[in-house]
């Protein structure tokens, strides 16, 4: 029986799962810019606290979470969770939608996906 890597076609085309900053994610060279742009995308989940407001964000049952209910469970204060919440919405990461007084969160799923798709 013939293991995947000998079974596997060569890739002629480029494939793109990366981010729209770097579709091909790691697979190329990449100018200055894209550089750039990837790592702000990147900078914007290197912080503990945007990772678990990522996680408490997908783990809801309705996949959307107001930023009332994020404090006590990251063991933060309201304007500091603020804070992560307005980074990763302006990296692209997460929706906000105000309700009245409170605003929900959710995830951009397609985005988190091509952020995974820069390291495959």
């Amino acid at each position: 029986m013939a293991n995947a890597a000998t079974t596997r076609k060569p890739r002629t085309e480029t494939i793109s799962s990366g981010p729209p900053c770097c579709p091909s994610g790691l697979r190329e060279p990449m100018d200055r810019a894209t550089a750039e742009n990837l790592a702000h995308l990147l900078k914007a989940v290197a912080d503990p606290a945007r990772l678990q407001l990522l996680a408490q964000i997908r783990a809801s049952n309705d996949g959307e979470v107001c930023a009332c209910d994020l404090t006590d469970p990251l063991g933060l204060s309201q304007p500091t969770v603020s804070h992560h919440l307005k980074v990763l919405t302006e990296a692209g990461l997460i929706t906000r939608e105000q309700r009245g007084t409170w605003a929900w969160f959710s995830l951009v799923p397609h985005q988190l996906e091509a952020l995974a798709g820069v390291f495959t």
